[in-house]
């Protein structure tokens, strides 16, 4: 799971958003980041320093911009004070009991001197920096200094490091440390540039020594730049920064288990002994939990926690306990055995077409003995005084004999008679701030009953009143389920909320996903209810994505999916949200990616979908005068989808120029295909970033000029996307990532299956060749992964939604095709009484195209309109023109 989606589901309990905007009433609980983190207070926006809250001086300029404030010098003219666009920067880490004075230092120290700085303004922002599960690359930065020189650097370290000698903070893991102080240096970019690096991806840049502008590398460790001297003065921080190292421990360490802002987790032998042990360590001041501890201080707890629990034989053993450096370390036993979340892929019955009624009773056996053996040892370390506090999936492991499990991760373990509130959670099994001691435990354990079954339970962060639904779908999934057992976990899991008839209405009010238009006329008020127009940095709830350098704009998880869907399911036009496009694309935010489903390709083809053509001639024009031809390869940030939005341009304007550049796109892209291919064995595939996205633009200048090369080109993309796709047991076809198999329509084998469809039914079928053979095989895998009865999630790109497109458009049994429909309900969500679906990692509501609402309903829209000519479709891939034969599973 990317943890930065629980760090942005704090701030609105609908819908994702910045965590700049937490606010009290509006934030999860202590576990998430409420007011037990130093968030807000009742009623009030999120509280800010005494520092930030202080005028901008004479001849200053003050700007928040999302997580900072940022101070900057102005000359007479009131414009910002002509500096260095890069060099060696200061940071400064800072405790929750010491940032205030640090910020006021900070302030005091570079307003006289007229020194560009910002720091992060309020405690609640602070403390999601330095999270278990912050950003490794942003951990500790509380402060940033642009010194003009390496003079002034050299100052300023001296002179600011003794105002703050002795202050404590979290060690930034991208920077060199000044002495023993908060202050540390990096060399990097000051002002925002980017370049497109060599995976083809826009990145903030810094110019190398020939001037050349390249990627600014912000890994969690210190390096400096290879045109670049370490100044002197730095020498001696640099070689105490290597003194310590592991090479005097008593453990051989083998490899690396888990990395959080809090310290690693790696597996190892000790070397006296040869057993098999676990060591995990804490960060000072990092990794903090909802109630302000550390890392260290988290470790300590567990440690406490195990050692009161030992010879239970449910938890594992403690070994040792020691520093290193200034990290602490705890050693415990290895436990043999699987993590329960490992499980689902390959026993979970829904995974398939038509699940046996023999694979789904025995799966139900199986799941209700898991769950009974973990219940045991959850009430075995009640009996010894202990709450676990963070129960699910990925903490519990299954013994070799799949009879016993063992329960790791004590860090938010506590004693009985505290009480206690959760301070740690997973999102699929995080308790209401109601819960406190046991209770805890119980609540994790109820969701457990429902995510054995369907492992959806992350929508008990939106609505609780889902467990009711959802048990109603187990008992028709797993009729062997005891109707006791459910009820059980919907009445934990509701308490204090909704009788269970109350619960259920609210979901059986809404509308079926099939029953068009009235679904269609449901989310679309769903999605307008939710717009903002009034916001900058974005105009509909979506994805996190949407708050990357974009503002919003983009056709995955922007504003210009949103109104693509609704153009193309007939809604009435938002006249107010193309308002806003236009607004904010005149001028276009620095840094906006160009391609089309992140950037302003997309946004371009969009607007003149909606008639307003030379705003998006005037977005191509300014595309092309970027090195554009630097782009990747892909269709959602690359060359294949800019190549289509010039082609479709060229051939609605008439424009050499376009037709041209279109053309050129094609033969940089052909030139890249017949490359010997020296990548790693395992590239990207699918539809978005593998290289059926480059096959479809070659299928559609193959249609625009005839030139049957660029079929073949098409032939040879589909031939290497279909190179990493895996058969398996069940004769579905999977894109295979090495550590899983991904069927869906964005990085799945669905994507690759419709640019198939499209190759087939534009090559000559007469000649019956070897790779059309395959294709067709490819097919018949392709359906098979498009009809299994349980997908994770419900969007476009990576859930169920996209089958359904796929399906509707391959020509598929229709009797499949409304199997998926009705199962979309599944993930149904009320938004102001309104149909809604959930997001990427299903915490939050989304409304965008690529994961969320926008994009359930062009899926529906392709395959509910009334007629052929009103279906909806994905840009670029209308149904083919000649649709293949079908093909069973």
């Amino acid at each position: 799971m990317d943890k930065r989606y629980e760090v942005y589901a704090l701030a609105d309990r609908h819908f994702y958003e910045t965590p700049d905007r937490l606010s009290a009433g509006t934030g999860g609980s202590p576990a998430q980041g409420g007011t037990a983190q130093g968030g807000t207070a009742q009623g009030g926006t999120a509280p800010l320093y005494e520092t930030a809250r202080r005028p901008a001086p004479d001849g200053w300029r003050a700007a928040r911009i999302g997580d900072w404030l940022t101070l900057t010098p102005l000359d007479e003219g009131g414009r910002p004070r002509p500096g260095p666009t890069q060099g060696w920067k200061i940071h400064c880490s800072a405790t929750r009991d010491n940032a205030e004075r640090i910020a006021a230092a900070v302030w005091d120290y570079c307003v006289p001197r007229l020194i560009p700085f910002k720091f992060v303004p309020g405690p609640h922002l602070l403390h999601l920096r330095n999270a278990k599960y912050a950003g490794r690359d942003t951990s500790g930065k509380f402060v940033t200094i642009y010194p003009t020189d390496e003079e002034q650097l050299h100052l300023i370290l001296r002179e600011l490091g003794e105002q703050l000698a002795g202050l404590e903070g979290p060690y930034i893991l991208t920077d060199l440390r000044w002495n023993d102080g908060p202050l540390y240096v990096r060399y990097g970019a000051f002002a925002r540039s980017f370049v497109v690096d060599e995976r083809g991806t826009l990145v903030p840049a810094v110019r190398d020594g020939e001037g050349t502008l390249v990627p600014d590398r912000r890994q969690p460790a210190f390096q400096v730049p290879e045109w670049v001297t370490l100044p002197e003065f730095l020498q001696p921080q640099l070689a105490a920064r290597n003194t310590t190292t592991v090479g005097d421990l008593p453990y051989r360490i083998e490899k690396a288990l888990h990395f959080s802002n809090g310290g690693g987790v790696y597996q190892g032998t000790d070397t006296r002994t040869g057993r098999k042990v676990v060591l995990k360590e804490g960060r000072p001041h990092a990794g903090l939990a909802a109630d302000g501890a550390d890392a260290m201080a988290r470790l300590e707890r567990e440690k406490d926690a195990l050692e009161r629990l030992a010879g239970l034989g449910v938890v594992p053993e403690v070994r040792d306990w020691f520093m290193l450096g200034d990290h602490r370390f705890l050693v415990m036993d290895f436990v043999e055995g699987r993590p329960l979340n490992s499980f689902f892929a390959e026993r979970h019955p829904l995974l398939a077409p038509d699940p046996e009624p023999g694979a789904v009773a025995s799966y139900t056996a199986w799941a209700l003995r898991v769950h009974r053996a973990v219940e045991e040892a959850v009430e075995a370390v009640h009996a010894r005084g202990i709450v676990f506090n963070d129960l699910h999936v990925f903490n519990i492991m299954v013994a070799p004999d799949e009879q016993s499990v063992f329960l790791l991760d004590f860090e938010a373990a506590a004693p009985v008679e505290e009480q206690g509130r959760q301070i740690v959670a997973h999102p699929g099994f995080l308790a209401p701030p109601d819960r406190t001691g046991v209770d805890v435990d119980r609540y994790a354990l109820a969701c457990l009953r429902l995510a054995l079954f369907l492992p959806v339970t992350s929508l008990f962060g939106v609505d609780r009143g889902k467990a009711a639904h959802l048990a109603e779908v187990i008992a028709g999934q797993f009729p062997d389920v005891p109707r006791e057992f459910l009820d059980r976990a919907v009445a934990e899991i509701t308490r204090d909320v909704l009788p269970r008839s109350a619960a259920m209405s609210s979901f059986a009010s809404l509308a079926e996903p099939g029953d068009w238009p009235y679904s269609r006329d449901s989310m679309v008020k769903a999605i307008l209810a939710s717009a903002t127009p009034e916001r900058d940095d974005r105009l509909f709830p979506g994805d996190v994505a949407q708050f990357s350098d974009g503002g919003g704009l983009g056709l995955a998880y922007g504003a210009a999916g949103v109104l693509y869907a609704l153009a193309e399911t007939g809604a009435e036009r938002y006249d107010e949200g193309e308002r806003w496009l236009l607004d904010h694309t005149d001028p276009v935010p620095l840094g906006t990616p160009l391609g089309l489903y992140d950037g302003l390709a997309g946004v371009a083809y969009v607007l003149d979908r909606l008639g307003h053509r030379q705003r998006a001639l005037d977005l191509v024009e300014l595309i092309l005068g970027e090195k554009w031809q630097k782009l990747s390869s892909d269709l959602h940030g690359g060359l294949a989808g800019l190549g289509l939005v010039l082609g479709h341009l060229a051939g609605t304007t008439g424009e050499s120029e376009l037709r041209e550049r279109a053309a050129e796109t094609a033969r940089l892209l052909v030139e890249r295909l017949a490359e010997p291919r020296s990548e790693p064995p395992r590239r990207r595939a699918g539809l978005l970033r593998g290289a059926s996205g480059p096959a479809l633009f070659l299928l559609r200048q193959y249609q625009a000029t005839g030139d049957h090369t660029l079929l073949d080109a098409a032939a040879e993309a589909l031939r290497q996307d279909l190179e990493s796709c895996v058969v398996q047991e069940d004769g579905a076809l999977a894109v295979n990532e090495g550590w899983r198999t991904m069927p869906y329509l964005g990085d799945g084998s669905v994507g690759v299956g419709m640019v198939i469809d499209d190759y087939l039914a534009l090559r000559d079928r007469g000649r019956n060749d070897a790779f059309e053979q395959a294709c067709e095989q490819a097919r018949s895998g392709i359906l098979t992964a498009a009809t299994y009865r349980f997908y994770a999630q419900s969007g476009l790109f990576q859930g169920r939604a996209g089958m359904i497109l796929h399906l509707d458009r391959t020509g598929a049994p229709r009797a499949r095709l409304d199997e998926q429909i009705a199962d979309l309900g599944w993930y149904a969500m009320p938004y102001q009484g309104q149909l809604a679906f959930p997001g990427h990692h299903m915490m939050r509501l989304s409304m965008d195209l690529g994961t969320g609402t926008a994009g359930c309903l062009l899926a529906l829209g392709a395959t509910l309109a009334e007629d052929d000519e009103r279906a909806a479709q994905l840009p670029f891939l209308p149904p083919p023109q000649r649709r293949p034969t079908d093909a069973a599973p």
